[in-house]
């Protein structure tokens, strides 16, 4: 493989400085018409590809933002890259998503990198729940927004969805369906998001005269559709058996419903399941999944928008903000009264 021509080569090529190069890549207009074309020849022949490296060097950061999720493998969160990919490219700039897989030491590895490579900000959905890997990359003074997760103080910008109303809209369709025992399929524990949706779904069983025996907790232990059908095993072994099931996103959701079918128990005749999120396959499931809609593209563009605002504040005086969203619940064929 031959040498990558570098900008020297361009300037030899078109018979011109390297700093007339230099000002026909950033500034062209200060150049004259043949000398620009000259150089932009020289530029096609060779090849040449500036050196994005060199240039967040001489400005002391990338035009790279990050974004780290929990699991990419969940389409809630493709949603939210979706959205912060549409803002940072109206602003000029790429993305980096990258995926924690709900591990705090991955966390921590990626934040590490994201110094390393000097990106002008991040958004990331924390999979720590202590903020020690956040509170260690502040000293980068690198800003940064919290996704789907409320800020824990004044001195951080975040975007989420209120998950106590979304647990609350969950639990409140299936009671007025008729169901009085509920099973909650969880997450992991430390998650704010899971323990948000339960203290909902507790206060929509409280609103009924239901106590917190009226809820029936399953740990999922992960949020994917594996826990999901491990879930809706022991589901099947529980008695008595509740009528509905409410689970904490719409991946244990499907799993559920798996586990179910494999089973031969009926949904909505038998049980009733609401997920949470609305990703595009709940409508497309064998059932369709009644689930709680969280402006998850929305939520992205949002983050990514406050994330340049701060990025791009140089007196300080931006003023930080947590955005509260509100959920939606879709109906469809998977939630019905009990037999």
């Amino acid at each position: 493989m031959g040498r990558v021509a570098g900008i020297k080569d361009v300037a030899r090529r078109a018979g011109v400085s390297v700093g007339t190069v230099s000002n026909v890549i950033n500034r062209p207009e200060a150049v004259l018409p043949d000398t620009r074309a000259r150089v932009l020849t020289a530029i096609e022949e060779l090849g040449y590809v500036r050196s994005e490296s060199a240039r967040q060097l001489r400005a002391g950061r990338s035009r790279i933002m990050a974004l780290l999720v929990l699991d990419m493998g969940n389409p809630f969160f493709v949603d939210i890259a979706r959205g912060a990919e549409r803002a940072a490219r109206d602003a000029g700039l790429g993305v980096m998503v990258c995926n924690s897989d709900q591990s705090q030491e991955e966390e921590a590895e990626y934040l590490g990198l994201f110094a390393e490579q000097r990106v002008c900000g991040v958004l990331i959905t924390p999979a720590d729940a202590t903020g020690g890997t956040l509170e260690a990359f502040g000293r980068h003074r690198i800003p940064y927004v919290l996704v789907d997760r409320v800020a824990a103080g004044p001195d951080t910008c975040a975007v989420c969805v209120d998950d106590v109303r979304g647990g609350m809209l969950a639990v409140r369709h299936l009671v007025a369906a008729g169901h009085r025992t509920v099973a909650y399929v969880s997450g992991p524990g430390d998650l704010y998001q899971i323990r948000d949706r339960r203290q909902g779904a507790l206060q929509a069983l409280a609103e009924a005269g239901l106590g917190p025996g009226a809820l029936v907790e399953i740990s999922g232990g992960r949020l994917d559709v594996a826990a999901g059908r491990d879930a809706g095993a022991r589901l099947l072994g529980l008695v008595p058996r509740p009528t509905a099931v409410f689970c904490a996103n719409d991946l244990l959701a499907l799993g559920v419903l798996q586990s179910l079918y494999a089973a031969g128990v009926r949904v909505p005749q038998d049980i009733a399941i609401v997920g949470y999120d609305d990703i595009e396959f709940a409508a497309a499931a064998a059932v369709p999944l009644t689930s709680v809609r969280q402006p998850a593209t929305a939520m992205g563009r949002m983050a990514a928008e406050m994330l340049l605002e701060e990025a791009d504040d140089p007196d300080g005086s931006h003023r930080h903000r947590n955005v509260v969203l509100q959920p939606e619940l879709v109906v469809r064929a998977s939630s019905a009264a009990p037999r």
